[in-house]
């Protein structure tokens, strides 16, 4: 899920690891627009309220909007950055260490909470657009550019582009590999969906407040576990049946 890369990578994969991002990032837009009234995951309105205070010469009120708009974009170079610096090694799987810092980020946040007011909320903001940014680029990064987990808008306008060629086989072809784009999309929606509901769940109903964030590093870390202990399995299965030809083939020779 994690690993597989390129042209080993399936659509199954993509299913997983999407299904997994979405949904934390569900998690996220709901906390944090509830907890600070500001969107989480993406950056649209932000930059339209920032090019709002510009125009009515309150640069300084806009520079807020400014440092969430930085923050995400940080968090994408530097997920790229880490990624970039430590690909060559072969037993070190470079996209781990973006999501470990997600997951730091979703720990630190609720323990902050509890133990001290919260006199600086845009600091808060600005740490959850960064480990956003942080996600969506390496979801980016693993996938070649197919899944994106942050904001639906582009992913909408994917989905009806996509819906349209069904209803033109001549022009398109291809129309399992369309389809299978298709699910992947609404896979991705439904789970954002599903996250955003439980989020809100947690936050008001339970009155978790900001722990419910503490749910998205929980996911995140079990996913990573589980991808780890997989391939250490497969790993392991795969000696095994070496060595066990080898030892036939010494055998019988």
């Amino acid at each position: 899920m994690f690993r597989h890369q390129g042209k080993s990578r399936t659509l199954k994969h993509n299913l997983k690891i999407a299904t997994i991002l979405s949904f934390v990032a569900g998690i996220v837009n709901v906390t944090g627009f509830l907890a600070f009234k500001q969107l989480t995951t993406n950056v649209t309105g932000h930059f339209a309220l920032f090019i709002r205070d510009v125009a009515d010469f309150e640069v300084w009120k806009g520079t807020v909007y400014f440092l969430y708009l930085f923050s995400f974009l940080f968090g994408s170079f530097l997920s790229s950055f880490l990624i970039e610096k430590f690909k060559e090694n072969k037993k070190l799987n470079v996209f781990v260490i973006p999501t470990i810092i997600e997951c730091f980020i979703f720990l630190s946040i609720p323990i902050i909470s509890n133990t001290v007011e919260i006199k600086y909320p845009d600091f808060i903001v600005c740490s959850l657009l960064l480990a956003m940014g942080l996600q969506n680029s390496f979801v980016t990064k693993i996938s070649n550019a197919i899944v994106r987990t942050t904001h639906l808008t582009g992913l909408f306008t994917d989905l009806g582009i996509e819906l349209s060629q069904l209803f033109f086989p001549e022009s398109h072809p291809h129309r399992e590999k369309i389809k299978a784009t298709i699910k992947l999309r609404i896979y991705i929606i439904c789970f954002f969906f599903l996250g955003g509901i439980t989020g809100g769940f947690l936050y008001s109903k339970l009155n978790l407040r900001l722990n419910t964030l503490i749910l998205g590093a929980i996911i995140l870390l079990i996913s990573l576990f589980y991808d780890d202990l997989r391939y250490r399995l497969i790993r392991t299965k795969r000696k095994y049946k070496q060595r066990k030809k080898l030892h036939t083939t010494n055998k019988s020779g």
